[in-house]
């Protein structure tokens, strides 16, 4: 198996003519959590769906330890996704939600009420998406992701919405699932939190403006990754990359 649990090779994927991401080419090793930023419509989302196989790329590849997407024999044990337009049924309860997911899955019955308690969502269990708020939409779909106990993680923007608590709590979970061993792609524009969080950055704004470790980008402190990531995208924006 691929040491890489994240590989894009030369992806690009264009809409009408318009090329939303364009040549993408980077990595993320096992047990590591990259960070991807960008912009609002610099391509992350696009990309991250070319990942788990719900766009096909108009050139290049994007893997999953070194498999296509449609090609791994176990998806929901490999790969957990959270983002934008993979929704809920509002008129059932969370727990039934996760339940479905399990029974899909293979997982045994006690695997709803674990993922509830997981994410800190037991005593809220039974009641109905629609009655959730936007931070506990957050946490069950991040629930929703766990419920193979797959090896990666893909996490498109899991902080909107949250207050600092839950922020906070968000940090701890996902330093947690890296130390257990876990594989996290994740986009954020909490650049501050991702920042206490993440091994690896990449940069993307269409096409990629940097990936390499997090040090190597603020030169371990000497700069804050905002202030770096402002560099990056305003140098783009004036054409000096």
């Amino acid at each position: 198996m691929s040491a890489e649990a994240v590989a894009f090779h030369r992806f690009t994927k264009a809409f009408g003519g318009r090329k939303a991401v364009d040549d993408l080419t980077l990595s993320c090793e096992r047990g590591k959590i990259l960070g991807m930023l960008g912009p609002n419509g610099a391509g992350k989302s696009t990309a991250m769906r070319g990942l788990v196989g719900l766009l096909r790329p108009t050139s290049g590849t994007a893997t999953v330890f070194g498999r296509h997407f449609a090609e791994l024999r176990d998806p929901a044990r490999t790969v957990g996704v959270h983002m934008d337009g993979l929704g809920f049924e509002a008129g059932i309860s969370g727990r039934r939600h996760l339940q479905i997911l399990s029974i899909a899955a293979g997982m045994p019955k006690s695997r709803p009420d674990q993922l509830l308690e997981i994410v800190g969502l037991e005593q809220e269990g039974r009641k109905r998406v629609k009655h959730y708020s936007t931070g506990m939409r957050q946490r069950l779909g991040l629930a929703a992701a766990l419920v193979g106990d797959p090896e990666l993680l893909v996490l498109d923007e899991p902080a909107n919405g949250l207050d600092p608590e839950g922020i906070h709590w968000l940090r701890r979970f996902l330093r947690k699932e890296r130390d257990a061993g876990r594989t996290i792609v994740v986009s954020s524009h909490q650049l501050g939190e991702l920042e206490q969080i993440v091994d690896d950055i990449a940069v993307i704004k269409r096409s990629l403006l940097y990936v390499g470790s997090l040090d190597g980008l603020t030169g371990s402190g000497a700069h804050t990754l905002e202030d770096r990531y402002l560099e990056l995208v305003v140098d783009t924006m004036r054409g000096k990359r």
